[in-house]
């Protein structure tokens, strides 16, 4: 049988063993360093607009700290998108704060903003205003960001935006995860960039960097011995992993031109065939990294479902995933309530992610297409 075809595996640039070596040559092998700090500047002046960055061990510690520093505490309510992965709804459970789901719109695939006033409108009328939004930059498409910062901005709800998979996506030209009071990075195996697994908190000042940090390690306070006031967390990344990180930083650009290169590919292979839409930008604001290439498949103009593509191009060694079934259709958040109507179930039903990593060759596109073609009964 072919190799497996992955969905989005890793895709070293070739200079990260120098930082890593780096870190063993001067025995930086612990969660602090020369890398850290040297990760976390390339990463702030790659997204400029004076943030502050705090490299961690996840992404979803950074979303955790992110409530954390927006004073998310017990029993309070945190609305968040609906149609994303858990890791952007769990840390929510983690302050023992109550998540509200949110739809999604049709253009973006991420957070409705009707829908979120709707959801502020009810919650307040019912006494329960809020504490914070989570909006998400789901496949690195960026969401209607100033409508809905307004909006959070108008009843002074703090935003966190998830942008883990949407490094280098931009709106109007400033970079994803610079919106909010609050941005979520993620390096996990899959992204644009990895560290093999870790995540950055963005911030917009020192002092929300350095709460960050202090909490991420352990909120030890300043004593000769170890003394702790407040409650800590073992979340700040190693050197060895920011190592990494720096190296992955050189190629970034690099690959975000070959993921949307995979996009344009998708678009080209799909042009003419009725009831399958390739995602893509709805218009020029909008620029996306196409961490994934996504579609959407009408049974009832194509004859066939997005499952029944997926089972076949498993038997060719092709991967490819649903699109994120719904949190507020997850048996873990059964009960939570919800706004909005069924754009996020309908995403879920018909859509199919595709083999999008930045490291595909030119022989894996051509044995895609050829797969597709075959499928799709073209030849």
């Amino acid at each position: 049988m072919n190799k497996k075809i992955w969905l989005s595996s890793p895709h070293m640039g070739g200079t990260e063993k120098k930082y890593v070596q780096q870190a063993f040559d001067s025995n930086w092998v612990a969660p602090l360093g020369p890398n850290v700090e040297g990760f976390e500047k390339d990463l702030e002046n790659y997204l400029g607009e004076n943030v502050k960055v705090a490299a961690l061990s996840a992404g979803t510690a950074a979303i955790h700290l992110a409530l954390i520093l927006s004073g998310v505490k017990l029993h309070d309510e945190v609305l968040c998108q609906s149609f994303t992965f858990s890791a952007s709804a769990n840390p929510i459970t983690y302050q023992g704060a109550t998540p509200i789901f949110i739809d999604s719109e049709k253009n973006t695939w991420n957070m409705c903003p009707i829908a979120l006033e709707k959801a502020i409108q009810d919650r307040i009328s019912k006494g329960k205003k809020p504490k914070a939004i989570i909006v998400v930059h789901l496949y690195g498409m960026p969401a209607k960001i100033s409508e809905i910062s307004e909006i959070a901005k108008k009843h002074d709800i703090k935003l966190i935006e998830d942008a883990a998979e949407a490094l280098g996506s931009t709106y109007k030209g400033q970079k994803c995860g610079t919106f909010g009071d609050f941005g979520i990075l993620s390096f996990n195996g899959n992204k644009i960039i990895t560290t093999s697994g870790g995540g950055a908190l963005v911030c917009k000042t020192k002092k929300d960097k350095q709460k960050a940090i202090f909490l991420a390690t352990q909120a030890r306070d300043e004593a000769p011995h170890y003394q702790h006031s407040e409650i800590g967390y073992n979340y700040r990344m190693s050197n060895i992993v920011a190592g990494i990180g720096r190296g992955q930083m050189k190629v970034l650009d690099k690959h975000i031109a070959l993921r949307r290169a995979n996009n344009q590919f998708y678009q080209d292979v799909f042009k003419n065939i009725e009831g399958i839409t390739v995602f893509t930008e709805p218009n020029i604001d909008y620029y996306s990294n196409h961490w994934l290439s996504a579609i959407v498949i009408d049974e009832n103009l194509t004859g066939f479902n997005s499952e029944a593509l997926r089972l076949y191009l498993t038997t060719k060694n092709i991967e490819t995933r649903p699109l994120w079934k719904p949190m507020h259709k997850q048996p873990v958040f059964k009960t939570s309530d919800f706004f909005g109507s069924n754009v996020a179930e309908q995403l879920f039903l018909q859509g199919l992610c595709l083999p999008s990593g930045s490291n595909l060759s030119k022989n894996q596109k051509e044995r895609i297409q050829n797969n597709l073609i075959k499928f799709l009964k073209l030849d």
